[in-house]
């Protein structure tokens, strides 16, 4: 085995166990807001770690393009995506627990009112 394999064997494996935490993370966080955020943060950076290491076992120019595109896509549509589903489950009143002690959105957004019965 060359360095370059072991370097690139440690980088998927850290990726993974990342990933693992984030799992572990998703279960005994406290609540949506936190929970979202932890695997927001492990997915980005477990699948750097993975798309690294594959980029380190298997080094073309061809390789290269494509596990660096598909880094690209995945970092900026994972942003984007869990912002959207924070912002969702604000708007939706998701109750964050005690121990949140400010509220960055309050300023600039108002949660939805539930429905009313009446129509005008």
């Amino acid at each position: 085995m060359t360095v370059l394999e072991i370097i690139a064997t440690a980088c998927m494996i850290g990726g993974a166990l990342i990933f693992l935490v984030g799992a572990f993370g998703l279960l005994r966080l406290r609540d949506f807001y936190a929970r979202l955020s932890g695997v927001g943060i492990a997915a980005g950076l477990g699948t750097s770690l993975l798309l690294l290491g594959l980029l380190l076992h298997y080094p073309t120019p061809a390789n290269t393009l494509k596990i660096g595109l598909a880094l690209l896509v995945q970092l900026s549509t994972a942003a984007v995506g869990g912002n959207a589903m924070v912002r969702a489950g604000y708007l939706a009143r998701t109750e964050p627990t005690d121990a949140t002690r400010f509220d960055d959105l309050a300023a600039t957004s108002t949660p939805a009112d539930p429905p009313s019965e009446e129509r005008s």
